[in-house]
């Protein structure tokens, strides 16, 4: 009598099948997470690193502050906006001062007022005579290169 075993072998091959079928579903899984955390790293990476940007030109735009201060004189620089690639910056100046710049009597409000400047306010010691308060924002305008809306305040006390 001669055994029939070819019951056993067909078993064997449809248990390949759905190892195989299995196999591929979890490969192909695995990919699916790894393409997903890909995206989102660069999408993180591109926010960075235009926050990291607009660090600098907030950075760059004080100092801008400051030598537009320094050629103007006291009180008549007071800031305005402007665009670097996809950046905006907006700048705004306004003045701390104890004795009027121009006349050395303590009408500050009067001078500043007149040179189109903004007295913050007027302090009550000469030793802390001269100061800007100088803000700095800067925020980007195409919102294609970014995924979220990015914006950097910066503000800053600086002696004159």
């Amino acid at each position: 009598m001669q055994r029939k075993n070819h019951i056993l072998k067909r078993s064997r091959n449809g248990m390949a099948l759905i190892m195989a079928i299995a196999v591929v579903v979890i490969i192909s899984t695995i990919m699916a997470l790894a393409l997903s955390l890909t995206s989102q790293t660069t999408k993180r990476t591109a926010d960075m690193y235009l926050y990291e940007q607009s660090v600098l030109l907030a950075k760059s735009a004080t100092e801008y502050a400051l030598l537009k201060i320094a050629q103007d004189g006291p009180c008549t620089y007071t800031g305005h906006t402007f665009q670097q690639d996809i950046f905006t910056i907006t700048l705004n100046v306004e003045y701390v001062y104890y004795d009027d710049p121009a006349t050395g009597t303590n009408e500050a409000t009067a001078t500043c007022t007149a040179g189109g400047g903004t007295l913050y306010t007027s302090v009550q010691t000469p030793a802390q005579d001269g100061s800007a308060l100088i803000d700095v924002t800067v925020s980007v305008t195409d919102t294609t290169v970014a995924t979220e809306p990015i914006r950097y305040f910066r503000r800053t006390i600086q002696k004159l």
